[in-house]
């Protein structure tokens, strides 16, 4: 199993760099993005700084690769946060210089489509962590404390942390362009908890260094023949993977770890942890009906699959990370622990 060695922890205080390494809405909606600065400053506590393709729209792969390596590059810079993520970061990864990050490793916070920079950062052993963006985390109309918690955590702090469990999450967005009416178009609901699928001979305990992202992110990455984790480097490791608001089909998801079945993957990895699944998007409003099948349909598609290859390992499913409100970030390249016994999850930042 590959190990990675710890990064260096951010201060309050400490100068946080904002970028758009996949998308530049924030250029489009400068209201919702300094929405999300501002909190970084007054809520985390630290200094956001801003570069200039940060709110470029339609800044090209080289030009977002530059600022996002001299951010690396920079002493004076604790930390880098997405602002968004977007569907073209898939380009952006042949622009970078693999030494840069080796030379000058640091905290790179992000989802959703960040998964391309995720993957370049874990084969280089640079942790980074899965989760938050300024644009959607830090800007909703109200904002819920679990989200702001896991990141201080990640961010400020090391040692354990046990991924919890919502009361309550939503997975409607606000319309960015109604800037007079900042509010959430849907309430939030009850949170059914996490499915943990074992067996009888299911290990009480697993533990794990944790790799993956968003399912659809992942199967673009291995279209365009992306370079993957070493086979030997994930033995003993934890899968972690999402969807996004594309919804993708049941079907695909199956078939993506199907395919990871087939690498031999499903065999090496020591556990499974899939985040909740959306089930909602502006141009797919599905009623609650809908938006309750869809979860049950994405599991189950989840469960054949890997049960197909993998009888005995814990998958656990439903859990608060991805693209879902509250949201817990990911340490990739972080330990996971999985007690089956006990049914918790906890990660290492």
């Amino acid at each position: 199993m590959k190990r990675f060695p710890r990064l260096p922890k951010a201060h309050r205080g400490d100068r946080v760099a904002v970028l758009s390494p996949s998308a530049g809405p924030a250029g489009v909606f400068p209201w919702v993005h300094e929405l999300g600065v501002e909190r970084l400053r007054r809520v985390v506590g630290v200094e956001p700084v801003e570069y200039p393709t940060t709110r470029q729209v339609g800044a090209s792969h080289a030009d977002r690769a530059r600022d996002l390596m001299d951010t690396v590059a920079d002493p004076t810079i604790a930390a880098v946060i997405a602002t968004v993520g977007g569907d073209d970061e898939i380009g952006l990864i042949k622009h970078l210089d693999p030494e840069v990050f080796r030379d000058h490793p640091k905290p790179f916070f992000g989802y959703s489509d960040n998964t391309n920079l995720h993957n370049f950062l874990w084969r280089l052993g640079v942790r980074s962590y899965y989760g938050c963006s300024t644009m959607v985390q830090l800007a909703m109309p109200t904002p819920d404390p679990l989200t702001f918690d896991s990141l201080k955590r990640a961010l400020f702090e090391s040692g354990d942390y046990e991924i919890p469990t919502a009361e309550q999450f939503t997975e409607v967005e606000w319309d960015w362009s109604d800037r007079a009416n900042p509010t959430r178009p849907h309430q939030m609901e009850p949170n059914d908890g996490p499915d943990w699928d074992v067996s009888d001979e299911t290990p009480d305990e697993v533990a794990g260094v944790l790799w993956g992202g968003c399912c659809e992110v992942l199967h673009g990455m291995l279209a365009a023949g992306h370079p993957m984790p070493g086979d030997d480097d994930l033995a003993g490791g934890v899968l972690y993977l999402e969807t996004s608001e594309v919804i993708l089909d049941p079907f695909m998801v199956g078939y993506l770890l199907a395919g990871f079945g087939e690498r031999g993957w499903l065999d090496r990895f020591s556990a499974i942890l899939v985040g909740r699944a959306k089930a909602w998007a502006f141009d797919k409003p599905r009623e609650s009906g809908e938006r309750t099948a869809y979860p049950v349909a994405q599991r189950e598609a989840v469960r054949s699959a890997v049960r197909s290859y993998n009888p005995t390992i814990p998958i656990v499913q439903n859990l608060d990370f991805g693209h879902t409100d509250p949201q817990v970030i990911i340490p990739n390249g972080g330990l996971a622990t999985v007690l089956t016994g006990s049914r918790r999850v906890i990660v290492e930042y």
